[in-house]
């Protein structure tokens, strides 16, 4: 398969890839395929069902309004954030929905089902939805599954871990980490380089470059917005917006602190999951869950590692900054997981603080043999880390979460630039411990709520 840089960034919604963005595709996908089948104007009920991890925390993380509006043809990409809680609202209020946009069906609270502990076989985030005539004959029954990140898949495709059907053939295909930097040696190119050159299969270079700013520009408004937003977090936990007071206190003077930098990529990370959590736009990086640590530590490469740069030399540092931190989670995904319903959070925290160190390092100078360890310091010190979302929100211990690996992430490309390149554990390795790892987890440590934090704290 063929991955693209915009495969692992992608523009959506709070709070959740695998929960809230990937249900809503599916939605999307299901109710377009209908009109494409000719089926849509026979339609008068849809049922949706959510099985696995989906079921037990989908609540807590919006996949009943994303499955809504996602079956309306909303985007997460494009739904206004503004009025999303709305419109939900008003669907369930009249007990009607607009399939596709273009028919109005019946819709009452009982078509989305959530089957808390019964799962699909090929993925914890399993789904079915199917399309019923006036006599409730069946039309249309498709299963999909959400399987990190914001892909989603069919049973069509070869299982879980075939995450997007493309065959095409790139100059400069890698599945390993080994891989890439053979690459990155007989070509004398960066790991930036070798993603660039991949990208130009699919699209010319002023686009790559226009659409990889425009993601930044996603990450800046986020953090913007969330340094701005104040009172609490929805969702029952009563937890605090904490970047709005941390950005005022930075932003007094006379703090002679050498460690204010620390501080500053707390508020990076803090700002970006407060609005996920609160369902706000955001950039999965690789997914929701972990979307505020490669915005924080590029952030800081921008705010403090890149004084005395032009514009257009910044931009070129946040071009190569993504296509690297790409790259990275293109082998996470492909040997691992960044799904946290199958591997804990390891695959997400763990992968993006990957993606952000060996981003950090290539545009801090480092070498390809550098990236690529920076890239296995960040997966190596986050292995075991499980996924235990207090009262199913991407909350506690998520957001501090975030904060903590983009710090650890700076830390590891700061490592590995004053090292030689040469370390004893391969990315390749601490992928496949993280895999392993993951298989042999309990999954109530996977994005079910039932173990860790989650059941040791008490809601309130």
């Amino acid at each position: 398969m063929a991955l693209s840089v915009f495969d692992l960034y992608s523009i959506g919604i709070g709070p959740s890839s695998s929960h809230t963005v990937g249900p809503m595709r599916a939605a999307r996908i299901f109710a377009e395929g209908l009109v494409a089948d000719g089926e849509l104007p026979r339609v008068t009920r849809v049922k949706a069902e959510l099985f696995g991890s989906l079921g037990a925390t989908g609540h807590g993380h919006g996949s009943v309004k994303a499955v809504i509006l996602g079956l309306e043809g909303d985007d997460p990409a494009t739904t206004d954030t503004s009025t999303y809680d709305d419109r939900v609202a008003a669907i369930l209020d009249r007990q009607e929905l607009d399939l596709a946009g273009r028919r109005r069906i019946r819709f009452v609270d009982d078509d989305v089902v959530m089957h808390r502990r019964q799962s699909l076989p090929a993925h914890p985030n399993g789904m079915i939805f199917t399309a019923y005539d006036d006599t409730g004959s069946e039309l249309r029954a498709r299963t999909y599954y959400s399987v990190g990140g914001g892909f989603v898949v069919d049973e069509a495709q070869a299982g879980a871990d075939r995450v997007v059907a493309d065959e095409t053939a790139l100059p400069y295909p890698f599945g390993t980490g080994g891989e890439l930097l053979a690459i990155c040696e007989r070509e004398d190119m960066s790991v930036s380089d070798v993603m660039l050159a991949n990208e130009l299969t699919w699209r010319g270079e002023a686009e790559i470059r226009a659409r990889l700013l425009e993601i930044w520009q996603v990450m800046v408004t986020c953090v913007d917005e969330g340094c701005r937003q104040e009172g609490v977090l929805p969702g029952g936990l009563k937890v605090p917006r904490r970047a709005p007071e941390l950005y005022a206190k930075l932003c007094r003077t006379g703090s002679d602190d050498p460690l204010d930098v620390i501080d500053w990529v707390n508020l990076f990370a803090l700002a970006v999951n407060e609005q996920n959590a609160s369902g706000g736009r955001i950039v999965t990086a690789p997914t929701n869950g972990a979307a505020g640590i490669v915005p924080a530590v590029l952030h800081y490469w921008v705010r403090f590692a890149a004084k005395g740069r032009t514009p257009e030399q910044i931009d070129d540092g946040i071009v190569r900054f993504l296509l690297t931190g790409s790259a990275i989670g293109i082998l996470a995904k492909m040997n691992a997981s960044i799904s946290g319903a199958e591997v804990g959070c390891q695959g997400e925290v763990g992968s993006a603080c990957a993606m952000a160190a060996g981003a950090l390092a290539e545009v801090l100078g480092g070498t390809p043999q550098q990236v690529e360890n920076a890239a296995e310091i960040g997966i190596e010190h986050n292995l075991g880390l499980t996924c235990d979302p207090v009262g199913g929100l991407v909350q506690i211990p998520c957001i501090e979460r975030n904060a903590i690996a983009s710090v650890k992430a700076i830390n590891a490309a700061r490592l590995a630039i004053h090292g030689t390149g040469s370390h004893k554990v391969s990315l390749d390795k601490a992928l496949k411990t993280m895999r392993e790892t993951g298989r042999d987890m309990k999954t109530k440590y996977k994005e079910t709520s039932r173990g860790g934090l989650a059941v040791n704290v008490i809601e309130c």
